[in-house]
């Protein structure tokens, strides 16, 4: 061999040269240099440019925070060849967690897509956020895949943000598979973690694998379909898991492991054939004799039926950290996962959608899901939602934080652009507006053939694809420039970060001035302070963060007003008469004059000036003298329904999270009894394993710093999650409070 030291030693030190004390480390950079001549050589991206459509998977890889998403997408990269060493979460080297932000706390914030393939295979994957706060994320993610890999925390199943990511991908109806990582912790239990995916995610857990071995005696898997024993007996630190024992277990093999193999094959057999009538058909059929003779083919084809019509979702389990059980998961992502749910447009040939992120060197990079058609650097394209055309100027295969520019791409593809200034997340686009319009008139002939004319409108706004539903935000707070004369300056930076994080809302305080940064969550706005210090030298000071509350009303009152104002020569007068009431869900719906509309619902609470909800508003009569303006009108009925609120007897309603803490036996009690001293209510407490699980609703305003406290309470050892689960009112006690606080009494 080279440099006379074995390719297993070079290979390791290479990765791990910080701490390994072997002479061969010294060779690190003749090592580099010559890494070329071996078969496992780090891949180019350009190898696969345009691979036929039916061997491209699009997927996101979601989870609760911590369940190992990025540490399973780092394996995949290296396992498939695009990336020479192993990153680590902790020594925040990995691909696609490249913000600094990122790699400071160890944790995802926007997701990343990363383009390579796997045997045959091209995947594009996202990997996405898991804290609660960046869960906009995921859902732009989601809203353009194919299908979707849930990473687990095998020592402790579904826990909250799982149960959130789960909604999502129901809500787009994505095929899943699940995958039990950390199965050599201590804790790490398959059938609870099965048992918690029936309870709680409602789901139907098909299990393809079962471990070898338990917490740190984990050692590998067995298939169940094909009936492959696979084994990682690598324990040196030198081993990367590329390679593994395979073979087809054998009579001779630790007879309690081929019993319980023959009982969950079993199990897997009457349970695929319950869900999918043509493997039920086969068995029934041509192996009726014997179940267990059927072919590992056609086995895998049924549980690829049951998949895509998500009457069942595969379970695989597996360590990536310690390198065991990612390469089965890629197959499996190829053999169950969609092929690209052909999206077609009947009038559309060519089409597009779209998400925004923002490069300091390269500005605005817009990533498209080509649904149809090809797409090549220096096309004009037509963005239907902004009813304009530009023009991209390159064509970019993502790989993280690094690109690759190539001449095209076709449909079923993940794409990055530059040069597209107008486009937001969200858009759909198009070659060009003739294409369009041509596609909306064939539609609407269409409508008017099939349902009559009545319904051509809503048939011709369905060239636009779904848009994002963005959540609002729970914190506010307000931002400064360190002098005036950065104004603008941030002012540019805010108005780049709404447009690639549609869950940023950016407002002016108006009897202030300020500028107000209203975001998801404690993290989510500290995170975008850090962002814009960094990426564009602005050392901004931010006010003390503040609840988004809401107003409501607790009676029903009928008033009038009038306005009569001269302007010029002309007198505007206006009469106006509206009731406004609780809110109900048989409370009837009117037709309103847009400017009726926009007095109405741009109106500010009476208590505390927070939007209202929960308000039904009738106008019963307006009374309007002749050359009165449009504006009379509006303002006369704002400062009418203004008059109403205030006899209305307010109320404030507060943002309520869903708390999840799990915590340590000895620790309980200590944070119960803080829980009761935030105003907490608790719903539940559950055992798994040695720890206890909290699940309570608190109100928000008294979660400010809780993260800290509760490292205190439990000596480091419990962790949390919060989620928005309601807007509640207020308690007598602290609604009074809080007027008193606002106003400055207290």
């Amino acid at each position: 061999m080279q440099f006379g030291v074995p390719f297993s030693v070079l290979r390791g030190c290479v990765r791990h040269c910080r701490s390994c004390s072997s002479p061969a480390c010294g060779w690190r950079a003749q090592w580099r240099r010559s890494y070329s001549f071996l078969k496992d050589d780090v891949k180019s991206l350009r190898a696969v440019v345009n691979p036929d459509i039916s061997k491209i998977r699009n997927i996101g890889i979601m989870a609760h925070i911590d369940a190992g998403k990025t540490t399973t997408t780092e394996r995949m990269l290296y396992y498939s060849g695009y990336t020479r060493a192993l990153g680590d979460v902790d020594d925040g080297d990995t691909v696609t967690d490249y913000m600094a932000q990122e790699r400071e706390r160890g944790i995802t914030i926007q997701s990343a897509a990363v383009t390579f393939d796997w045997k045959e295979y091209r995947i594009n994957l996202i990997d996405t956020p898991g804290h609660v706060d960046f869960t906009l994320e995921v859902e732009r993610a989601l809203r353009v895949l194919d299908g979707a890999v849930a990473v687990f925390d095998a020592s402790a199943g579904v826990e909250a943000q799982t149960l959130t990511v789960w909604r999502q991908a129901d809500k787009h109806k994505i095929p899943c598979v699940c995958f039990l990582n950390k199965m050599d912790k201590p804790g790490a239990s398959l059938s609870y973690s099965l048992e918690s995916i029936k309870t709680k995610l409602k789901a139907n857990p098909v299990l393809l694998q079962i471990p070898i071995g338990s917490g740190k005696g984990f050692i590998g898997l067995v298939d169940l379909i094909t009936k492959q024993r696979m084994v990682w007996q690598g324990k040196s630190w030198a081993d990367d898991g590329r390679l593994f024992e395979s073979r087809v277990l054998e009579p001779t093999d630790d007879p309690e492991l081929l019993e319980e193999v023959d009982q969950a094959r079993g199990g897997l057999i009457e349970q695929v054939a319950d869900l999918d009538d043509e493997f039920a058909e086969l068995l029934l059929g041509k192996y009726s004799d014997n179940f267990d003779a059927v072919p590992a083919g056609k086995f895998q084809e049924a549980v690829r039926r049951v998949t895509l019509a998500r009457k069942g979702v595969p379970v695989l389990c597996g360590s990536s950290l310690k390198n065991k059980g990612v390469q089965p998961l890629l197959d499996a992502i190829t053999a169950y996962l969609p092929v690209l749910p052909f999206f077609k447009h009947e009038n559309l040939q060519q089409l597009w959608m779209t998400v925004l992120v923002h490069d300091k060197q390269r500005g605005p990079l817009v990533f498209l899901r080509i649904y149809s058609g090809t797409m090549k650097p220096q096309s004009a394209i037509y963005n239907i939602n902004r009813n304009g055309t530009e023009r991209m100027s390159r064509l970019l295969l993502p790989f993280a934080d690094q690109h690759v520019e190539i001449p095209s791409l076709s449909a079923g593809n993940i794409a990055l652009t530059v040069g597209l200034k107008q486009t937001v997340t969200g858009d759909t686009i198009v070659s060009s507006k003739a294409s369009a319009a041509a596609a909306a008139r064939r539609a609407q002939k269409g409508a008017e053939e099939k349902r009559g004319s009545a319904l051509s409108n809503r048939e011709s706004s369905s060239l636009v694809l779904a848009g994002v539903e963005v959540p609002d935000p729970v914190f506010f707070c307000s931002i400064e420039p360190p002098t005036m004369s950065k104004q603008a300056d941030l002012e540019h930076a805010l108005n780049c970060l709404q447009r690639e994080d549609p869950s940023l809302k950016v407002r002016t305080d108006p009897d202030s001035g300020q500028t107000i940064l209203c975001g998801m969550g404690e993290l989510h706005i500290e995170i975008l302070h850090d962002r814009i210090k960094r990426e564009y030298n602005i050392e901004t000071h931010l006010g003390p963060l503040q609840v988004a509350y809401r107003e409501t009303i607790l009676q029903s009152v009928t008033t009038t007003e009038t306005l009569d104002r001269t302007l010029g020569e002309k007198r505007h007068i206006v009469n106006a008469e509206l009731t406004v009431s609780p809110w109900s869900e048989s409370a009837k719906r009117h037709k309103w004059h847009p400017s009726h509309e926009k007095s109405c619902f741009l109106c500010a609470g009476p208590l505390l000036g927070y939007p209202v909800q929960g308000v039904s508003t009738v106008i019963r009569s307006v009374h309007v003298e002749p050359g009165t303006s449009l504006a009379m009108v509006s303002a006369c009925i704002s400062r009418c329904m203004l008059k109403a609120l205030q006899q209305a007897s307010g109320q404030v309603l507060e943002p309520v999270m869903a708390l999840e803490v799990t915590v340590g036996e000895e620790y309980l009690s200590s944070v119960l009894g803080d829980l009761a001293q935030r105003r907490g209510c608790v719903r539940d407490i559950q055992s798994r394993h040695d720890n206890k699980v909290l699940l309570a609703t608190v109100p928000l305003a008294e979660m400010m710093g809780y993260s800290t406290v509760l490292r205190t309470l439990s000596s480091g050892t419990a962790t949390f999650s919060l989620e928005l689960a309601s807007y509640e009112p207020m308690n007598p006690q602290a609604q009074t409070s809080l007027l008193n606080k606002m106003a400055g009494l207290s």
